[in-house]
Protein backbone atom coordinates (compact mmCIF):
# COMPACT_ATOMS: atom_id res chain seq x y z
CA UNK A 1 0.00 0.00 0.00
CA UNK A 2 2.72 2.50 1.03
CA UNK A 3 4.11 2.22 -2.66
CA UNK A 4 0.52 2.51 -4.10
CA UNK A 5 0.35 5.61 -2.40
CA UNK A 6 3.53 7.06 -3.89
CA UNK A 7 3.13 6.47 -6.88
CA UNK A 8 -0.86 8.65 -6.38
CA UNK A 9 1.43 11.68 -4.51
CA UNK A 10 3.25 11.50 -7.89
CA UNK A 11 0.17 11.45 -10.09
CA UNK A 12 -1.60 14.11 -7.77
CA UNK A 13 1.95 16.33 -8.46
CA UNK A 14 1.36 16.51 -12.23
CA UNK A 15 -2.48 16.55 -12.34
CA UNK A 16 -3.27 18.84 -9.37
CA UNK A 17 -7.07 19.60 -10.83
CA UNK A 18 -8.09 15.69 -10.64
CA UNK A 19 -10.44 15.32 -7.63
CA UNK A 20 -10.29 11.14 -8.34
CA UNK A 21 -6.90 11.15 -7.58
CA UNK A 22 -6.81 13.29 -4.55
CA UNK A 23 -9.91 11.16 -3.40
CA UNK A 24 -8.13 7.86 -4.00
CA UNK A 25 -4.83 9.07 -2.48
CA UNK A 26 -6.74 10.65 1.00
CA UNK A 27 -8.61 7.00 1.02
CA UNK A 28 -5.26 5.11 0.85
CA UNK A 29 -3.70 7.58 3.47
CA UNK A 30 -6.70 6.73 6.16
CA UNK A 31 -6.52 3.11 5.37
CA UNK A 32 -2.60 3.00 5.71
CA UNK A 33 -3.34 5.22 8.93
CA UNK A 34 -6.02 2.39 10.41
CA UNK A 35 -3.06 0.01 9.85
CA UNK A 36 -0.33 1.88 11.64
CA UNK A 37 -2.90 2.05 14.59
CA UNK A 38 -3.68 -1.19 14.76
CA UNK A 39 -0.28 -2.41 14.98
CA UNK A 40 0.91 0.20 17.59
CA UNK A 41 -1.77 -0.77 19.72
CA UNK A 42 -0.72 -4.88 19.39
CA UNK A 43 2.58 -3.81 20.59
CA UNK A 44 1.09 -3.11 24.19
CA UNK A 45 -1.11 -6.31 24.55
CA UNK A 46 2.46 -8.16 25.41
CA UNK A 47 1.27 -10.27 28.88
CA UNK A 48 0.17 -13.40 28.43
CA UNK A 49 -3.52 -13.93 28.38
CA UNK A 50 -3.95 -10.56 26.33
CA UNK A 51 -4.42 -12.47 22.90
CA UNK A 52 -7.13 -14.96 24.96
CA UNK A 53 -11.02 -14.76 24.52
CA UNK A 54 -13.03 -12.04 27.11
CA UNK A 55 -15.48 -12.89 29.64
CA UNK A 56 -17.43 -9.81 30.74
CA UNK A 57 -19.95 -8.85 33.63
CA UNK A 58 -21.46 -5.63 33.73
CA UNK A 59 -23.27 -5.39 37.28
CA UNK A 60 -25.80 -2.26 37.85
CA UNK A 61 -24.95 -0.13 41.04
CA UNK A 62 -26.54 2.95 42.41
CA UNK A 63 -29.89 4.04 40.47
CA UNK A 64 -32.04 1.63 40.53
CA UNK A 65 -34.14 1.18 37.19
CA UNK A 66 -31.50 3.69 35.80
CA UNK A 67 -28.66 1.93 36.83
CA UNK A 68 -30.29 -1.31 35.50
CA UNK A 69 -30.92 0.88 31.96
CA UNK A 70 -27.81 1.98 32.14
CA UNK A 71 -26.33 -1.97 32.36
CA UNK A 72 -28.17 -2.44 29.16
CA UNK A 73 -26.57 0.64 27.40
CA UNK A 74 -23.05 -0.71 28.06
CA UNK A 75 -23.80 -4.09 26.76
CA UNK A 76 -25.27 -2.03 23.41
CA UNK A 77 -21.67 -0.35 23.39
CA UNK A 78 -19.87 -3.40 24.01
CA UNK A 79 -21.82 -5.28 20.99
CA UNK A 80 -21.14 -2.73 18.53
CA UNK A 81 -17.22 -2.14 19.01
CA UNK A 82 -17.02 -6.03 18.77
CA UNK A 83 -19.12 -6.32 15.56
CA UNK A 84 -16.87 -3.07 14.51
CA UNK A 85 -13.92 -4.87 15.33
CA UNK A 86 -15.04 -8.45 14.17
CA UNK A 87 -15.23 -10.24 17.41
CA UNK A 88 -18.28 -12.67 17.82
CA UNK A 89 -20.13 -12.19 21.32
CA UNK A 90 -22.27 -15.16 23.32
CA UNK A 91 -24.17 -14.34 26.45
CA UNK A 92 -23.93 -16.80 29.36
CA UNK A 93 -26.21 -15.11 31.87
CA UNK A 94 -28.91 -12.41 32.03
CA UNK A 95 -30.54 -11.00 35.06
CA UNK A 96 -33.39 -8.49 34.27
CA UNK A 97 -34.32 -5.65 36.02
CA UNK A 98 -37.54 -4.82 37.93
CA UNK A 99 -38.97 -2.27 34.98
CA UNK A 100 -36.22 -2.44 32.70
CA UNK A 101 -32.36 -3.37 31.44
CA UNK A 102 -30.20 -5.57 33.43
CA UNK A 103 -29.10 -6.45 37.17
CA UNK A 104 -26.39 -7.95 35.77
CA UNK A 105 -25.20 -9.79 32.28
CA UNK A 106 -22.31 -12.28 31.89
CA UNK A 107 -21.35 -12.74 28.06
CA UNK A 108 -18.10 -13.95 26.21
CA UNK A 109 -16.21 -11.72 23.35
CA UNK A 110 -14.78 -13.96 21.31
CA UNK A 111 -11.74 -13.51 18.84
CA UNK A 112 -7.80 -12.92 19.33
CA UNK A 113 -6.67 -10.07 21.32
CA UNK A 114 -10.44 -9.30 23.17
CA UNK A 115 -9.07 -9.68 26.55
CA UNK A 116 -6.14 -7.31 25.58
CA UNK A 117 -8.71 -4.54 24.91
CA UNK A 118 -11.52 -5.23 26.73
CA UNK A 119 -9.02 -5.55 30.03
CA UNK A 120 -9.01 -1.66 29.92
CA UNK A 121 -12.90 -1.73 30.34
CA UNK A 122 -12.62 -2.57 34.04
CA UNK A 123 -13.95 -0.75 36.87
CA UNK A 124 -16.98 1.56 37.89
CA UNK A 125 -18.67 3.76 34.60
CA UNK A 126 -20.73 6.68 35.65
CA UNK A 127 -23.96 8.24 33.86
CA UNK A 128 -25.39 11.78 34.02
CA UNK A 129 -28.42 12.18 31.79
CA UNK A 130 -32.45 13.20 32.10
CA UNK A 131 -34.39 10.16 33.11
CA UNK A 132 -36.32 8.77 30.19
CA UNK A 133 -38.26 6.36 33.52
CA UNK A 134 -38.74 9.96 35.49
CA UNK A 135 -42.06 12.10 34.78
CA UNK A 136 -40.66 15.26 36.32
CA UNK A 137 -37.50 14.74 33.83
CA UNK A 138 -34.88 15.23 36.48
CA UNK A 139 -31.45 14.88 36.14
CA UNK A 140 -29.97 11.35 37.75
CA UNK A 141 -26.66 9.51 37.90
CA UNK A 142 -26.13 6.14 37.64
CA UNK A 143 -23.45 4.02 38.44
CA UNK A 144 -22.66 -0.03 37.02
CA UNK A 145 -19.28 -2.11 37.26
CA UNK A 146 -17.52 -3.85 34.34
CA UNK A 147 -15.48 -6.72 35.07
CA UNK A 148 -13.18 -8.09 32.47
CA UNK A 149 -11.82 -11.76 32.97
CA UNK A 150 -9.53 -13.94 30.67
CA UNK A 151 -10.86 -17.48 29.25
CA UNK A 152 -8.46 -20.00 30.82
CA UNK A 153 -7.00 -22.32 28.57
CA UNK A 154 -7.84 -25.98 29.71
CA UNK A 155 -4.37 -26.84 29.90
CA UNK A 156 -3.66 -24.51 33.03
CA UNK A 157 -4.56 -26.20 35.83
CA UNK A 158 -6.69 -24.88 38.53
CA UNK A 159 -7.81 -27.15 41.46
CA UNK A 160 -11.39 -27.03 42.21
CA UNK A 161 -12.01 -29.92 44.72
CA UNK A 162 -15.49 -31.01 44.28
CA UNK A 163 -16.24 -30.59 48.06
CA UNK A 164 -15.02 -26.71 47.53
CA UNK A 165 -18.52 -26.19 45.24
CA UNK A 166 -22.16 -26.40 45.89
CA UNK A 167 -24.43 -26.91 42.34
CA UNK A 168 -27.49 -25.89 42.41
CA UNK A 169 -29.94 -25.73 39.08
CA UNK A 170 -33.30 -23.46 38.64
CA UNK A 171 -35.39 -22.15 36.10
CA UNK A 172 -33.76 -18.96 33.78
CA UNK A 173 -34.81 -15.98 34.51
CA UNK A 174 -35.18 -12.82 32.46
CA UNK A 175 -36.75 -11.28 29.44
CA UNK A 176 -36.78 -14.30 27.35
CA UNK A 177 -36.15 -14.00 23.77
CA UNK A 178 -32.84 -15.65 22.00
CA UNK A 179 -30.98 -15.27 25.15
CA UNK A 180 -32.98 -16.76 27.81
CA UNK A 181 -34.33 -20.67 27.79
CA UNK A 182 -37.29 -21.12 29.87
CA UNK A 183 -36.13 -24.67 31.25
CA UNK A 184 -35.24 -25.94 34.37
CA UNK A 185 -31.41 -26.08 33.50
CA UNK A 186 -29.80 -23.01 34.81
CA UNK A 187 -26.71 -23.75 36.85
CA UNK A 188 -25.20 -21.49 39.46
CA UNK A 189 -21.88 -22.58 41.07
CA UNK A 190 -20.89 -21.22 44.30
CA UNK A 191 -17.50 -21.78 45.57
CA UNK A 192 -17.28 -22.41 48.87
CA UNK A 193 -13.67 -21.42 50.08
CA UNK A 194 -13.93 -18.04 48.18
CA UNK A 195 -17.50 -17.42 48.31
CA UNK A 196 -17.27 -16.71 44.81
CA UNK A 197 -20.78 -17.32 42.51
CA UNK A 198 -21.37 -17.88 39.06
CA UNK A 199 -24.14 -18.97 36.81
CA UNK A 200 -24.94 -19.44 33.29
CA UNK A 201 -28.52 -20.03 32.07
CA UNK A 202 -28.43 -19.44 27.92
CA UNK A 203 -28.04 -22.69 26.99
CA UNK A 204 -30.99 -25.24 27.20
CA UNK A 205 -28.45 -28.47 28.34
CA UNK A 206 -27.83 -28.47 31.70
CA UNK A 207 -24.08 -30.49 31.30
CA UNK A 208 -23.42 -26.85 28.78
CA UNK A 209 -24.75 -24.51 31.24
CA UNK A 210 -23.00 -26.24 34.27
CA UNK A 211 -19.16 -26.26 31.72
CA UNK A 212 -19.67 -23.13 31.23
CA UNK A 213 -20.16 -21.69 34.74
CA UNK A 214 -16.94 -23.81 35.94
CA UNK A 215 -15.00 -21.98 32.55
CA UNK A 216 -16.06 -18.55 34.80
CA UNK A 217 -15.10 -19.61 38.37
CA UNK A 218 -12.32 -21.04 36.83
CA UNK A 219 -10.79 -17.62 35.13
CA UNK A 220 -11.92 -15.58 38.33
CA UNK A 221 -10.29 -18.15 40.44
CA UNK A 222 -7.22 -17.49 38.25
CA UNK A 223 -7.42 -13.99 38.33
CA UNK A 224 -7.78 -13.81 42.29
CA UNK A 225 -4.82 -15.70 42.55
CA UNK A 226 -2.73 -13.87 40.28
CA UNK A 227 -3.64 -10.76 42.13
CA UNK A 228 -2.65 -11.96 45.39
CA UNK A 229 0.61 -12.44 43.47
CA UNK A 230 0.62 -8.72 42.89
CA UNK A 231 -0.05 -7.47 45.67
CA UNK A 232 2.69 -9.74 47.51
CA UNK A 233 5.22 -7.89 44.33
CA UNK A 234 3.78 -4.67 45.53
CA UNK A 235 4.76 -5.30 49.04
CA UNK A 236 8.09 -6.94 48.42
CA UNK A 237 8.96 -3.59 46.15
CA UNK A 238 7.37 -1.17 48.56
CA UNK A 239 4.62 0.01 46.02
CA UNK A 240 2.43 1.35 48.15
CA UNK A 241 0.19 2.31 44.59
CA UNK A 242 -3.45 2.36 45.13
CA UNK A 243 -4.76 -0.69 43.59
CA UNK A 244 -7.69 1.06 41.08
CA UNK A 245 -9.75 -2.19 40.56
CA UNK A 246 -13.19 -1.55 40.54
CA UNK A 247 -12.53 2.42 41.04
CA UNK A 248 -14.45 5.14 38.97
CA UNK A 249 -12.70 4.57 35.39
CA UNK A 250 -15.17 7.02 33.01
CA UNK A 251 -17.87 9.10 32.75
CA UNK A 252 -20.66 9.44 30.27
CA UNK A 253 -22.45 12.45 30.23
CA UNK A 254 -25.49 13.40 28.14
CA UNK A 255 -26.99 16.22 29.83
CA UNK A 256 -26.34 19.61 29.92
CA UNK A 257 -23.70 18.90 27.57
CA UNK A 258 -22.03 15.63 25.68
CA UNK A 259 -19.31 14.41 26.98
CA UNK A 260 -17.23 10.79 27.62
CA UNK A 261 -14.11 11.12 30.11
CA UNK A 262 -12.07 8.95 30.94
CA UNK A 263 -10.37 9.51 34.33
CA UNK A 264 -7.18 7.67 34.31
CA UNK A 265 -5.75 9.33 30.21
CA UNK A 266 -8.08 12.25 30.91
CA UNK A 267 -9.14 11.50 27.28
CA UNK A 268 -12.07 13.48 26.18
CA UNK A 269 -15.20 12.83 23.41
CA UNK A 270 -17.28 15.75 23.16
CA UNK A 271 -20.78 16.55 21.26
CA UNK A 272 -21.83 13.74 18.60
CA UNK A 273 -18.12 11.94 19.12
CA UNK A 274 -19.56 11.23 22.71
CA UNK A 275 -22.51 9.64 21.43
CA UNK A 276 -20.40 7.96 18.93
CA UNK A 277 -18.93 6.04 22.26
CA UNK A 278 -22.16 4.82 23.03
CA UNK A 279 -22.16 3.18 19.71
CA UNK A 280 -19.09 1.38 20.30
CA UNK A 281 -16.53 3.94 19.21
CA UNK A 282 -13.91 2.64 21.66
CA UNK A 283 -10.88 2.55 20.04
CA UNK A 284 -9.03 5.92 21.53
CA UNK A 285 -10.27 5.08 24.89
CA UNK A 286 -8.57 1.74 24.74
CA UNK A 287 -5.52 2.79 22.59
CA UNK A 288 -4.82 5.75 25.36
CA UNK A 289 -5.14 3.41 28.53
CA UNK A 290 -3.24 0.65 26.73
CA UNK A 291 -0.37 3.26 26.21
CA UNK A 292 -0.55 4.97 29.86
CA UNK A 293 -0.09 1.45 31.33
CA UNK A 294 2.81 0.15 29.93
Amino acid sequence: MEDEIDVLFELEELSNEDESIKSELLDNIEKLKYKIDNVEIKVFLSDKHDISNAIVTIHSGAGGTEACDWVSMLFRMYSMWAEKNKFSLEIMDIQSGDEAGYKSITFTVKGDFAYGYLKTENGVHRLVRISPFDANKRRHTSFASVSVLPEIDDDIEIDIKPDEIRIDTFRASGAGGQHVNKTDSAIRITHIPTGIVVSCQNERSQHKNKSFAMKILKSKLYQLEEEKKQKQLNNLSGDKKKIEWGSQIRSYVLHPYKMVKDHRTNTEKKDMAAVAVLDGELDDFIKETLKNNV
